[in-house]
């Protein structure tokens, strides 16, 4: 007894001891668009170093690849080819447009990559003055389909079928180059945790220097100073996304940046929505789906799916949250 309470507590002690060794290291810079954090735990600064530019690398490639606004870019090509011809691009690219599809039928149309076609109506920048005309509105909304979003496995081809439909990435590209910084992150040599910020898509991984590893606080919508609670991850990304920092108000009505793809309005009803799931792409997907769908039909989807916890705050600051998630309150 006395010989396993020792190799128990030495063992403790090394591990103790490793976390202590283990150096963590980060950088913020502009990528996407959006503010990005990148750290890595690793066993010395030189390795730290190493993977975070690869993850920022990575990141800075799948940008090139799936940016709307970069002229040379796949999907600027597929925009511009819009009810002229398909367009063959990198399979990466294929297979992500496959998985939007998807999350498009599972959330009957509340998340839509071709909802892009509204970026030229609606402004959220502060240059928006008044709403739309209900005829600007509605000749946008007829671009908007996923089902129109023809693709051909064999050929790799990518083929938008209405004249002028355009697709953009804004509700899962973020979520999708974590994901894929974070994969590359994990082969470097030394790498023992990290994590990657892209835009507050988050998703950690491995051994944390925080003493409780990585604890993530959820801010309240209300007062961005104050926060709701928190949690712990550990391999898993969680994704919010809220109307507090892009929104509109015309005649008392507050409006949010996140467009309802059915009706080419913006949502209402809700001010924020964190998922919660392994994977950062999925995460910032269902983000935008849920806030879409409501609260009620939001959270119906979420307890559908194994892995995936949610938590919503109305706009009369009620927390709703999926059946199983366990949120630490200060």
């Amino acid at each position: 007894m006395k010989l396993l309470y020792f190799l128990i507590t030495l063992l403790l002690s090394s591990n103790i001891l490793l976390a202590q060794q283990l150096v963590e290291q980060s950088k913020v810079l502009l990528l996407m668009g959006s503010r990005f954090e990148v750290t890595a735990v690793a066993e010395n600064e030189v390795e730290a170093w190493q993977a975070i530019n690869a993850g920022i690398a990575e990141i800075t490639r799948i940008e090139q690849l799936i940016s709307s606004w970069d002229s040379h870019s796949q999907t600027s090509a597929i925009n511009r080819q819009a009810g002229i011809k398909a367009v063959k691009v990198d399979r990466e690219l294929f297979d992500l447009i496959f998985r939007a599809k998807k999350i498009g039928a599972l959330s009957n149309g509340a998340f839509d990559i071709s909802y892009a076609s509204m970026d030229r109506i609606w402004k959220f920048d502060g240059s928006m003055k008044a709403m739309p005309s209900v005829e600007k509105i509605a000749k946008a909304k007829s671009k908007i389909n996923w089902q129109n979003i023809l693709l051909d496995s064999e050929q790799q081809t990518v083929f938008l079928k209405e004249k002028g439909m355009r697709i953009g990435f804004g509700a899962m590209g973020k979520g999708y180059a974590a994901n894929r910084a974070k994969a590359i992150m994990q082969t470097m040599n030394g790498i023992q945790g990290g994590l990657v910020n892209a835009g507050g898509d988050l998703i950690a991984w491995g051994k944390s220097k925080q003493e409780k590893g990585w604890s993530i606080k959820i801010a309240d919508p209300k007062d961005r100073d104050k926060m709701l609670g928190y949690l712990q991850l550990q391999n898993q990304a969680i994704v919010t996304s809220g109307d507090y920092e892009k929104f509109v108000t015309f005649e008392g009505q507050r409006y949010a940046h996140i467009i309802d793809p059915r009706t080419g309005y913006p949502t209402t009803g809700i001010k924020s929505v964190s998922i919660i799931c392994p994977d950062a792409e999925l995460s910032d997907a269902l983000a935008t789906a849920v806030f879409v769908m409501g609260q009620r039909a939001g959270l119906a989807l979420i307890n559908e799916i194994n892995g995936v916890e949610g938590l919503i705050v109305t706009d009369k600051n009620e927390v709703r949250t999926s059946s199983n998630l366990k949120l630490n309150y200060y």
